[in-house]
C-alpha cells in the first residue's frame, strides 16, 4: 500500500473519530463510506458478524455497539433521520476484521484500529508485516498446489524438493539454496522463504504459479521435464528483477516470519486486554 494512500486513510479515520461521553467512537455511517461500502445493508452485514465476534470474546454488545440516529443531507437542502450505530474502537476493529480485506480501506482499518497508539509510522510497519505474512502464506499454498499437480505426473516429494531447490538456484543466479541460507543466516531446519523480503517471496510465488500453470497446459510429466520448466520460470523471473535493478542474491534478509506473526498476534491480544482494563 502506497504511503500517500496510507496518509489519506489515516487522516480520514482520525477526522471521523468522535467523543461520546468521554469515549472515542466512530459513526457506522461514516465508517461505511471510508471503508468503500456503497450500500448500508452490506455494511451492516459486516457489523452483525462483528457483534457475534464481540459476544464470542466475552464482551457485551451494548458496550461497543450503540444504536443511534443521524441526520443526513437530502436534495434541496433538506435533511432526514437514518439509522446509525456508534462503534467503539474495538467494535470498529471487529467490523474491519469481518469486512472484505481485498479492499485497501478495510485492510488499512484492520491495522488502524489494532494499533494502540495510533501513529502513522506504526500503522505503516504493521501493514508491511501483514503484507509479508500474506505473501508467505500464498507461497506455501502455491507450493502445495504445485506439489499436488506434479505428484499425479510421476514426481514424488523427494523429487519435488530437488525441483524446488533447482528453481531457487536459477532465481539466485546459480547459488544453491543452502548457500543462500548460510549467507542470510537461516537456521538449518527452516525454509529460506521465512527470511526473505516480501519482494522475493512474491517472486518465488510467481515462478511457482507459472510452473503449475505450464505443467498442466503443456501436459508435462516426469522429473526432468517439470524440473526444466521450473528452472526456466525462475530464470525468467530473475531476468525481470535484474532488468528493474534488483539482484536477488544481494538483498538482505528480513525478520523471521514467525516472529512477525507472534508480534501481530500479541498486538491483537492486547486490544481486548486494554478494553477490559479501561472498563474497570
Amino acid at each position: 500500500m502506497k504511503k500517500e494512500l496510507i496518509a489519506e486513510l489515516f487522516q480520514k479515520f482520525e477526522d471521523a473519530c468522535h467523543n461520546l461521553a468521554g469515549l472515542e467512537c466512530w459513526s457506522g455511517r461514516d465508517l461505511q463510506g471510508i471503508l468503500g461500502y456503497s450500500d448500508w445493508r452490506n455494511f451492516t452485514n459486516a457489523v452483525q458478524k462483528a457483534v457475534k465476534a464481540c459476544e464470542n470474546s466475552g464482551e457485551k454488545e451494548s458496550d461497543h455497539f450503540v444504536g443511534v440516529t443521524k441526520l443526513i443531507e437530502i436534495g434541496k437542502g433538506g435533511q432526514r433521520q437514518v439509522q446509525d450505530v456508534a462503534l467503539t474502537r474495538y467494535a470498529c476493529y471487529l467490523v474491519a476484521q469481518n469486512g472484505d480485506a481485498s479492499k485497501p480501506e478495510v485492510a488499512f482499518a484492520q491495522t488502524y484500529f489494532a494499533v494502540q497508539t495510533r501513529k502513522q509510522e506504526l500503522i505503516e510497519q504493521r501493514l508491511l508485516d501483514i503484507a509479508r505474512l500474506t505473501a508467505r502464506e500464498k507461497l506455501s499454498k502455491s507450493e502445495k498446489k504445485l506439489s499436488g499437480i506434479i505428484y499425479e505426473r510421476g514426481v514424488d516429494q523427494k523429487s519435488f524438493a530437488i525441483i524446488r531447490s533447482k528453481g531457487d538456484q536459477a532465481l539466485y543466479g546459480g547459488i544453491p539454496t543452502q548457500s543462500m541460507k548460510d549467507k542470510l543466516g537461516v537456521p538449518v531446519n527452516r525454509p529460506l522463504a521465512d527470511f526473505l523480503p516480501t519482494l522475493m517471496i512474491k517472486a518465488k510465488d510467481f515462478a511457482t504459479e507459472l510452473t503449475s500453470h505450464n505443467v498442466v497446459e503443456k501436459d508435462l510429466s516426469g522429473d526432468q521435464a517439470i524440473s526444466k520448466e521450473h528452472i526456466d520460470n525462475n530464470a525468467e523471473v530473475r531476468k525481470i528483477l535484474l532488468k528493474r535493478g534488483v539482484k536477488p542474491e544481494e538483498l538482505p534478509p528480513s525478520e523471521d516470519v514467525k516472529k512477525v506473526q507472534r508480534r501481530i498476534d500479541s498486538t491483537e491480544k492486547k486490544i481486548l486486554k486494554e478494553i477490559k482494563k479501561d472498563k474497570k
